[in-house]
């Protein structure tokens, strides 16, 4: 017997989150761990499960598995929240519209600026000494 999931990737930053969603019992993993031991700041959870209750899913009743790479918690927060989205939208294709006046949909673009030679990030200059 095979399981039925739906699968969304998000990207944000330098993360990228694998996200699987399918009917069960309310499990929320995160990299093998609950989401409550992976993070551990207040209002990254109410922040992940956003997509959820704008589509009025009930989260109690969905299992969610989330394989999580690169850069820090909140890259990582907001590529999981992209991730659930992508795959809700994918489960039932009528979340669109509430998806999109949410901003669930959108990618985040915003990366970091590379660095420039001779200066010492991507913008700061060294200090200029007149003598």
């Amino acid at each position: 017997m095979t399981v039925q999931y739906y699968e969304g990737i998000g990207r944000r930053k330098a993360s990228t989150a694998r996200v699987r969603v399918m009917n069960g019992s309310g499990v929320f993993m995160v990299n093998d761990k609950p989401i409550e031991a992976y993070f551990t700041r207040e209002g990254d959870m109410k922040d992940i499960i956003a997509p959820l209750e704008v589509a009025g899913e009930n989260p109690s009743a969905l299992d969610i598995t989330v394989l999580v790479k690169g850069g820090g918690v909140t890259g990582q927060r907001d590529a999981i929240k992209l991730g659930v989205a992508r795959a809700l939208l994918i489960m039932n294709p009528d979340y669109r519209p509430v998806m999109r006046q949410g901003g669930f949909l959108t990618r985040d673009p915003r990366v970091k600026e590379r660095k420039k030679p001779g200066l010492k990030r991507a913008r700061k200059a060294p200090t200029y000494t007149k003598r």
